[in-house]
C-alpha cells in the first residue's frame, strides 16, 4: 500500500511540475497535468490534494471538472488560443510535410475534444 501511495505521489509531483512549466512553455499543456496531479494527490497525499483544490489559480477549474466534467467558456477559449499558437509555431518550425500534417491533425483533434467539454458557465446559469 505504501508503494502505491509513493507511486501516486511521485506521479502527482512530476505532473504538477510539468503543469507549472506548461504555464510558460508553449508546447507543454498545463490543464491535463494539473488534473493528473489532483487525481494522484487524492490517492496519495491529503494535504497536497487539499492545497491544490484550494489553490487560487486551479481550484475553480478543478472543482468544475471534478463535479460536472466541465470548463468555463473563458478558460476553454484561452486553452484553444494557446493550443493554436503552440501548434502553429510547431508547424512553421518543422520542415517535413508529414510532421506538419500530423501536427495539424493533432491540433484538430485537441480542438474538437476541447469544444465538446460542457460549459460550466452555462450550467451555473441553469
Amino acid at each position: 500500500m505504501a508503494l502505491k501511495r509513493g507511486f501516486f505521489l511521485l506521479i502527482g509531483l512530476s505532473s504538477l511540475l510539468l503543469g507549472l512549466l506548461g504555464i510558460v512553455l508553449p508546447l507543454l499543456p498545463t490543464v491535463p497535468f494539473i488534473l493528473l496531479s489532483a487525481y494522484c494527490f487524492a490517492r496519495s497525499n491529503d494535504r497536497l490534494h487539499a492545497w491544490l483544490m484550494a489553490h487560487p489559480w486551479f481550484s475553480k477549474a478543478l472543482l468544475d471538472w471534478q463535479t460536472h466534467r466541465s470548463m468555463e467558456s473563458r478558460l476553454k477559449r484561452r486553452a484553444a488560443l494557446m493550443t493554436c499558437i503552440s501548434f502553429l509555431i510547431s508547424i512553421l518550425v518543422v520542415s517535413q510535410l508529414w510532421l506538419k500534417i500530423m501536427l495539424a491533425c493533432m491540433l484538430t483533434g485537441l480542438l474538437i475534444f476541447l469544444w465538446q467539454i460542457p460549459d460550466s458557465t452555462a450550467q451555473a446559469r441553469e
